[in-house]
């Protein structure tokens, strides 16, 4: 009986250490330039940002509640593909990848001709 109890909790104990697909990318990231946050998590069967946090005095269209990545789906491990729209008015194709400590998001247009990055890190 003990053997069984002991197999059951470190089965349990495996499951709930296995994150899933969202897990890696939830949470309040802080962009490199220190002037915005936001808070990705599941939307559905995606994953979506939203702005939580603006630098006082941050030269920005963007407001509180924001959401600025939609969308996003698995492209694999640790990748993400979807939609970015950073000042609310444009929609961009955007990419989510974290690699280490550090979330990289970039959003293009014209076909991927235009790019631009920003790299990102967790808050605790």
């Amino acid at each position: 009986m003990k053997a069984v109890r002991l197999c059951q909790s470190a089965v349990v104990l495996v499951l709930s250490a296995t994150p899933s697909l969202a897990d890696g990318i939830s949470g309040v990231w802080l962009r490199n330039d220190g002037e915005v946050r936001v808070k990705f998590d599941q939307c559905g069967d995606a994953i979506c940002g939203a702005i939580v946090w603006l630098k006082p005095g941050a030269e920005s269209k963007a407001k509180i509640g924001q959401r600025v990545f939609y969308e996003m789906r698995s492209a694999g491990a640790n990748s993400w593909t979807g939609k970015a729209s950073p000042d609310g008015d444009s929609v961009y194709s955007g990419k989510l990848s974290i690699e280490g400590a550090t979330l990289t998001t970039s959003g293009c247009i014209v076909g991927g001709l235009i790019c631009k990055s920003a790299s990102w890190t967790r808050v605790p």
